[in-house]
C-alpha cells in the first residue's frame, strides 16, 4: 500500500524522495542550513523543484557549499559561474551567496554557530503545524518576517520572509507536513 504525501511532491520521484527523507527534518549543522539557505536564495522567484534538479550541479559549482571557501571567492569565480550553464545564473543571486557566506560566518562568530543563532528563534525546537492541505499553509509568517529582517540587518541578500519561511520549513524549524502525510509524526 502506497504512503500517504503531501499532495506538492507527488508525481515527482526526485520530489518525492525529497520530501520523504530531508523536507521537514530538523537540521542542526551549520553546513547543511547553509546549504539549504543558498539553494532557498537561488529558488526565489522560480519553482523548488527546479532548483532541486539542479542541486548536484550546485553542489560542484560552489564547493559543495563550503561557506569558508565561497567567502572568498574573486570575480574570476564569480564570472565562471555565471557561464555554467548547469546551475541558475543569476548575477544577483550569485553574488549574494558569495556574500552570504561572508554574513553566515560573521554570525558564526557571534552567536558560537548559525544554529544556535537560527534555532533560538523557536527555542530550539520545532513548531508544529496541523495543516490538512498542504495548500493552507502560509507562505510566511510574523516570526518568518522578523527572521528575514534580522538576516538583512545582519548583511544578507534574498532572504525574504518567504525564502526564510521556506528555509524553515526545509530544515523543520516548523512541520508543515500534511497532518495525514506519513512524515507528519516522524519529523
Amino acid at each position: 500500500m502506497d504512503k500517504h504525501r503531501c499532495g506538492w511532491c507527488v508525481g515527482d520521484s526526485l520530489y518525492e524522495a525529497y520530501h520523504d527523507t530531508e523536507w521537514g527534518v530538523p537540521v542542526k549543522d551549520d553546513e547543511t542550513l547553509f546549504e539549504f539557505l543558498i539553494l532557498e536564495t537561488f529558488q526565489a522567484g522560480l519553482s523548488w523543484i527546479t532548483v532541486l534538479r539542479k542541486r548536484e550541479n550546485f553542489r560542484r559549482a560552489f564547493d559543495h557549499f563550503n561557506y569558508e571557501k565561497i567567502a572568498n571567492y574573486d570575480q574570476n569565480k564569480i564570472d565562471n559561474l555565471l557561464q555554467d550553464p548547469g546551475i541558475i545564473r543569476n548575477k544577483l543571486k550569485v553574488n549574494a551567496t558569495v556574500s552570504n557566506a561572508r554574513a553566515f560566518m560573521e554570525v558564526q562568530k557571534e552567536f558560537g554557530s548559525f544554529c544556535s543563532y537560527i534555532w533560538d528563534f523557536v527555542d530550539d525546537k520545532p513548531i508544529k503545524n496541523a495543516w490538512k492541505n498542504y495548500k493552507n499553509a502560509p507562505a510566511t509568517t510574523e516570526l518568518s518576517d522578523t527572521i528575514s529582517k534580522d538576516l538583512k540587518k545582519r548583511g544578507f541578500k534574498f532572504v525574504g520572509s518567504t525564502v526564510i519561511y521556506a528555509h524553515m520549513q526545509a530544515t523543520g524549524m516548523v512541520n508543515d507536513h500534511e497532518v495525514n502525510c506519513f512524515r507528519y509524526h516522524e519529523v
